[in-house]
């Protein structure tokens, strides 16, 4: 439990301090730069984003749940799998600028796109001794290096913007970081360095495990990105940009407990199984009640203050976001009174049941969105989003009965006290959430 807290206030650390990093980044930049300059760097993070979830074959919970997670031949082999989806990244990129710039009718996207899948390229070299550090909850230097990381991209995302005025500056920024990140890590994390070999017992054990993982990735793409990819297609760069910088603030919150929970609660269940003793089943109460108060109290807090914070922060071009952050806190409450659940399954080795419970969300979240923003617009795609998460829910709870770690009064409780807080404060801020209804 002492290491639980330790490496969950390590990833807090970090997470918060990535994201107070992010927030003076975008107050620099919305004084240099313009909104539709964000609106079309939400396009390419779409499409590098989207790249890389689909792709994602699951080596970092590999790594963490496999029993062979310390084997330096199984770690190796996680590596060269993972250099060889980088480079088929960057070739991808490349394939599909072109078609994605016309999709969007944005022909920069076929400029930028390319660079900024560098990142992919380099991110894919990265050594596994940061999921070897994750694995067993001592996180405290990888969180150093990897703000270390981000303070180096955003210095010359700001030093080039101020010098060009470009949004190149928002691309260049991510390769920078992504190139300090694999030095950092390389020289200063501990562990045996990384070769390439192919162990064939690993590659079908990653695989094994993987080839759900694979799917449930590229569903987590529509969960994560779906909206924006979604929006795009109905709303100008301007407005599209003024939805970027809401979602980053009302998102916040969700962020830090999806950024914590994936990382810990899987040791959690793989070491500790609720079922096997009354004690585990306890703490593990305890220790999702207290995420899910600390979460959801931060997404209320949000949704309360967010107007004033845009006003506070942003010049009146930005006006609008505030009432976006309103909503988009609100709208996630749902799901952060439930994320602590379907990490029990990747720790128990079961991605079939995660990919199901991802093609239900993912479905669930995409039909609403669509659904939303065709009949009402913003605030119906943003409503689309809140609603999802309650259609995902007898899933959910399928997957909870069947690893044994639903917790029905938890969820009853927390659902009653938030919709009313919830109801509360939309109430409050309707009167600046219906300005956006003409947009």
């Amino acid at each position: 439990m002492a290491r639980v807290l330790r490496s969950a206030s390590w990833l807090i650390i970090g997470y918060g301090g990535s994201q107070a990093l992010r927030l003076a980044a975008n107050l620099v930049l919305t004084r240099i730069l313009f909104p539709e300059a964000f609106g079309l760097m939400a396009l390419v993070s779409v499409v590098t984003v989207g790249l890389n979830l689909f792709s994602d074959v699951g080596l970092g919970p590999s790594i963490a749940q496999n029993k062979r997670g310390d084997d330096p031949d199984f770690l190796d082999t996680a590596w060269t799998i993972q250099v060889m989806r980088g480079v088929l990244l960057f070739g991808l990129a490349w394939a599909v600028a072109g078609p994605v710039a016309t999709f969007y009718g944005e022909p920069e996207l076929k400029q930028y796109l390319p660079i900024a899948a560098v990142a992919l390229l380099v991110s894919g070299v990265n050594p596994t001794r940061i999921e070897t550090a994750h694995r067993h909850l001592l996180v405290g230097r990888l969180t150093l290096l990897d703000l270390a990381s981000q303070v180096i991209g955003i210095g010359f995302m700001v030093w080039f913007a101020t010098a060009t005025g470009s949004v190149l500056s928002l691309v260049f920024g991510g390769v920078v970081q992504a190139v300090a990140k694999l030095l950092l890590t390389h020289y200063c994390l501990p562990g045996p360095r990384n070769q390439f070999r192919w162990e064939k017992a690993a590659a079908y054990e990653i695989a094994h495990f993987g080839k759900w993982i694979f799917l449930s990735t590229g569903l987590a793409f529509l969960i994560s990105q779906g909206d924006r990819a979604i929006l795009g297609r109905f709303l100008t760069l301007e407005v599209l940009g003024l939805y970027n910088i809401g979602f980053f603030l009302g998102s916040f919150p969700s962020m830090l407990g999806h950024a914590v929970t994936q990382k810990i609660m899987i040791p959690i269940y793989r070491d500790r199984p609720a079922h096997e003793d009354q004690a585990s089943r306890r703490k593990q109460r305890l220790l999702r009640a207290a995420m899910t108060c600390g979460i959801v109290g931060l997404l209320l807090v949000m949704a309360a203050v967010g107007p004033w914070l845009i006003d506070v922060l942003y010049d009146d071009r930005y006006h609008l976001s505030g009432p976006i952050v309103t909503l988009i806190a609100c709208a996630l409450v749902p799901q952060a009174i439930i994320m602590t659940y379907d990490s029990a399954a990747l720790a128990a080795g079961d991605s079939r049941s995660f990919f199901l419970l991802s093609l239900v969300k993912a479905t669930s979240q995409t039909l609403c969105i669509i659904l939303g923003v065709q009949s009402f617009g913003l605030i119906g795609a943003m409503a689309g989003l809140g609603l999802s998460m309650i259609f995902t829910y007898p899933a959910l709870v399928w997957l909870s009965v069947k690893h044994r770690v639903w917790d029905p009064i938890h969820d009853m409780m927390a659902a009653v006290i938030s919709s009313a807080t919830v109801s509360l404060l939309l109430w409050y801020h309707w009167e600046q959430i219906s300005a956006l209804s003409q947009m």
